[in-house]
């Protein structure tokens, strides 16, 4: 099996606990080359112990990269299409800019953009998380509602480049653009028969 081609972009979406990390390691398994962008700063204890615990879960071989901010200039950094790239995840991304943007529209729509701009030029394939906040409660804030309508805005925005995107239900994955890779349509709690798409997601 050829290990990637240039551009493409699967994009995991669900909300909280659904299992999008999880499904994205899963699509990396068996792969010699994987590098993991992780988005999160340990700005309290408890992201902390969050941060530990995904380090824990993820193969040591793994090459690890924090980028909180600037996300764009990481991705496009890496030309090599043998590698596989997980991005971990862009909800905590778009809080790290508006915090960094100080919520200025234009500047944090210039970071959007040039993410987007990035995923599309970029050599090797490429995973990235994110959360549906669409559906959940009503943020009681106003900069609340501001976050929720950038990153409804934000997701639209990469799942019309990808060529894939998963939505995670209860920790099933539902293909909604794309196909499933053959090999995550055998784990516990997947109906293969509901789920035959054909081909994987990383050979032509």
């Amino acid at each position: 099996m050829r290990q990637g081609r240039p551009r493409d972009v699967t994009f995991v979406l669900g909300g909280a606990r659904s299992g999008k990390s999880r499904f994205a390691q899963r699509l990396a398994s068996g792969r010699e080359n994987v590098i993991f962008i992780a988005t999160a700063t340990a700005s309290d204890p408890e992201m902390e112990q969050r941060i530990a615990r995904h380090r824990r879960s993820r193969p040591a071989e793994w090459q690890t990269l924090e980028v909180p901010l600037n996300l764009d200039a990481a991705i496009l950094s890496l030309e090599d299409d043998e590698q596989l790239v997980i991005v971990d995840c862009l909800t905590i991304y778009l809080a790290n800019v508006m915090k960094h943007a100080q919520n200025r529209i234009s500047e944090i729509e210039g970071y959007m953009r040039r993410l987007c701009e990035a995923l599309q030029n970029a050599r090797a394939p490429i995973v990235i998380v994110s959360n549906e906040v669409g559906s959940g409660v009503h943020a009681a804030t106003a900069l609340g509602r501001l976050y929720c309508d950038l990153l409804g805005e934000f997701n639209q925005q990469v799942a019309a480049l990808a060529q894939n995107v998963v939505v995670m239900m209860a920790g099933i994955p539902v293909p909604i653009k794309g196909r499933l890779p053959i090999e995550v349509q055998s784990g516990p709690g997947f109906d293969s028969a509901a789920l035959q798409q054909g081909v994987s997601l990383f050979n032509g």
